[in-house]
């Protein structure tokens, strides 16, 4: 099986984190390092060679269809897994030709992404499967407002600012999201609502 030394790139960074937070808790001695696009990572000093990268189809610059070629150039004993929030056939196939070992949407549950990874790292190639995107959780139109800020960053503080609440208001939309998404983190509800198509 493949080392656990996986690059994440993709430039979400809460996306990111949440996804880095969710593969840290289920590999034993994960090494992650994570990357904004393709030039970002090109120049990253690591200490290891990545033995799985995560890539993005949507980057900014180089994109991760065109970029494959790029990351299997720099290191070519890494297994590329493409991460789409758009599952198209042709992409799929585009991707695969190209030398992906695996496709996924960003739509898929944790676990599949994790199963993914195990897969990969035993030297499968995995192509998507179609199935069904999670639940959306049922948000109060304040709570979906509140998400979508966190989403891009903004603490409770600024979060009462912009739509005009309290601070201890803030703080309990922010837990009843996390509750409604069943996470413990903001870095984590972001992932979750991302995956699920709750914000784009």
């Amino acid at each position: 099986m493949l080392p656990p030394r996986i690059l994440l790139i993709d430039d979400h960074s809460l996306f990111r984190c949440g996804l880095r937070m969710v593969l840290s808790a289920a590999i034993p001695e994960l090494e992650a390092a994570e990357a904004a696009s393709l030039e970002e990572a090109m120049r990253m000093p690591l200490p290891h060679d990545p033995t799985l990268v995560l890539l993005d189809i949507q980057l900014h610059g180089l994109n991760g269809l065109e970029g494959i070629a790029l990351v299997k150039r720099r290191w070519p004993q890494a297994a590329v897994i493409i991460l789409s929030s758009e599952v198209a056939p042709q992409k799929i196939a585009t991707a695969i030709e190209r030398g992906a070992a695996a496709f996924v949407s960003k739509a898929d549950p944790a676990d599949r992404i994790l199963a993914v990874i195990q897969q990969v790292r035993l030297g499968r190639t995995v192509t998507a499967q179609q199935q069904p995107a999670p639940q959306a959780p049922l948000l109060t139109p304040r709570q979906s407002e509140v998400l979508d800020l966190m989403c891009q960053g903004l603490s409770n503080k600024l979060i009462g600012r912009r739509l005009q609440l309290s601070e201890n208001t803030v703080r309990g939309h922010v837990q009843a999201v996390l509750a409604a998404l069943q996470v413990s983190s903001r870095s984590e509800a972001s992932f979750a609502a991302r995956q699920r198509g709750i914000v784009a």
